[in-house]
């Protein structure tokens, strides 16, 4: 006998194939049979909805959240099943205990601060807070570059030597074998951004063996985006290693030309045999570190030296010369995108300026009485870089061609702190409502392929992704005529709509629309484990 009986819905399984009707049965943690006449304990009635596997969100900044809030409701209530943290190349493990509070302050502007302790060391310490915690949803985790480099050579703007290439390199086989799923770097960040190609390839040479991705921010997704993009097909052909590509975008008008040019780079590699594949949130806006609008060597050495920097008035000048000079910058400048009037203050961790979130830096330029520069810059030094915002820098028409391509999968990329980018709550939603119902962009097929089935490919998740017999029971209930997104740039916090029941590990976390509270979530792994010791502790406690 079946626990569990899905009856009368429309099942569309990942694939990229056509719906079909058909019951699916589940027991324990599995999908026991796809077919008709099911017996079960129980029984959920899904008569016009569609029955998916659960969506896989590539780019999760839920790293902190997840542990203060282990049911994330506003990633539930989108379907989402399982979140790959470790993003950007700047997370939290491995640290070293004398850097945690440098490492927590300075993250707090990404991944928020929530009240936790930071009391773990290494990767396998991280995983076993996180399952100690019983997350609702499934969890990956990424090893983080920044994270790596800063453990075996410190945050500063130098090229690795060979020794310390050899540390880098080691340092990720001991994530990998602690359980990461594969290595980020964000080559817009400090210190990542400090890495030459060589350390690149150095650290792909680790993953191609294994097959794990190397996900990748690209050192400029913006002037210099083509040479950027051919930078990580140079890695996949010296090492043969899998690049994913992170939030793949432009930023800036004058670089929304290059979207046809950018596909070729990385479809012609494909065709080579390359393994290139990337994700996408699907607005015209992003979302990062307020810090980020410095140029890279403001950040030389780590937080301390910065903010020594934001105190001296000659470096300040530089800085601003720097961010305001006209012409293309040998950076990802967000002042020259859009301004002040397009960077928007999304979060204060500190909670010390209620008066900025949601405002942008032309409007707080205008309540403090300064300029819009001084303003950011005070504000930074005032937080200790704490700050997050959002950047209008983006083209609608490239999402929507993005949107198209097979080998793109979806991440929210959603910081979940203060007034966030709508993204967090809203990004599978929003496709299945707006690029799929109203604007017929995708086909339904088609946009369930790219939430499951692709992203699992993406990242190696053989247990994911796909509604077959003898897999993990993540699954999603939508009716395809209401489900959207309600979250906005002016009002984010706020739940989408028409995702019915959400099973993560055959159990129901959502049923009716309404968060169960069940936590059935465990942690995915490269090298499964069955427990950590930090696990095993925690669970005796």
């Amino acid at each position: 006998m079946l626990d569990w009986v899905l009856r009368g819905g429309t099942v569309v399984d990942g694939s990229g194939a056509p719906g079909f009707r058909a019951e699916v049965g589940i027991a324990g943690d599995r999908i026991a049979a796809i077919g008709d006449g099911l017996q079960g304990r129980q029984t959920l009635d899904c008569t016009g909805q569609v029955i998916a596997p659960g969506f896989i969100d590539t780019h999760s900044h839920s790293d902190l959240r997840i542990l203060a809030e282990p049911t994330l409701p506003m990633k539930l209530l989108q379907g989402i099943t399982l979140e790959v943290l470790g993003q950007d190349g700047i997370s939290v493990a491995p640290v070293k205990p004398e850097e945690r509070a440098a490492s927590r302050q300075r993250l707090s502007g990404l991944l928020g601060d929530f009240g936790v302790a930071w009391d773990w060391s290494t990767v396998a310490d991280y995983l076993g807070c996180l399952e100690a915690a019983r997350p609702a949803q499934d969890v990956a985790y990424l090893a983080p570059h920044g994270a790596l480099r800063q453990w075996v050579m410190g945050g500063g703007d130098r090229e690795a030597g060979p020794q310390e290439l050899a540390g880098l390199q080691q340092a990720l086989r001991t994530a990998l074998a602690e359980g990461a799923c594969g290595l980020s770097t964000g080559l817009i960040y400090p210190p990542c951004c400090y890495a030459d190609t060589a350390e690149l390839i150095a650290l792909g040479e680790v993953l191609a063996p294994g097959g794990e991705p190397f996900v990748v921010h690209l050192r400029s997704e913006s002037d210099h985006l083509l040479d950027a993009a051919q930078e990580m097909v140079r890695v996949a052909d010296q090492t043969g290693c899998a690049v994913h590509i992170s939030h793949l975008k432009i930023a800036g008008a004058e670089n929304w030309k290059h979207a046809e040019s950018l596909l070729a780079i990385f479809e012609e590699a494909q065709a080579r045999g390359r393994r290139i594949t990337a994700d996408q949130y699907p607005y015209a806006a992003g979302s990062t570190l307020l810090s980020a609008i410095l140029p890279p060597w403001a950040h030389d050495g780590g937080l301390e030296p910065a903010l020594s920097r934001l105190r001296d008035p000659r470096a300040r000048a530089a800085m601003r010369q720097a961010m305001t000079a006209s012409g293309s910058s040998d950076w990802d400048n967000f002042w020259r995108w859009t301004g002040p009037a397009g960077i928007v203050i999304a979060d204060v961790p500190s909670g010390r300026h209620p008066e900025v979130v949601g405002r942008s830096l032309t409007e707080v330029a205008h309540r403090w009485s300064r300029d819009p520069v001084e303003a950011a810059f005070d504000l930074l030094l005032e937080e200790n870089l704490g700050v997050a915002m959002i950047s209008m820098s983006q083209d609608e028409p490239i999402v929507e061609r993005f949107l198209t391509l097979p080998w793109a999968s979806v991440g929210s990329d959603g910081l979940l702190g203060g007034r966030p980018h709508p993204r967090a709550f809203g990004s599978y939603p929003r496709i299945l409502g707006r690029y799929v119902r109203e604007k017929g962009i995708l086909s339904l097929a088609q946009a369930v392929r790219k939430m499951t089935s692709e992203a699992a490919r993406a990242f190696g998740f053989t247990d994911h992704g796909f509604l077959g017999q003898g897999l993990r029971a993540n699954l999603v209930v939508f009716d395809p005529e209401t489900v959207a997104d309600r979250a906005t740039f002016e009002n984010p916090l706020q739940f989408a709509v028409g995702i019915r029941e959400v099973m993560v590990g055959g159990e129901l976390v959502v049923r009716g629309g309404e968060v169960t509270g069940a936590r059935p979530g465990r942690v995915v792994r490269k090298n499964p484990v069955t427990k950590t010791p930090r696990a095993a502790r925690k669970a005796s406690e």
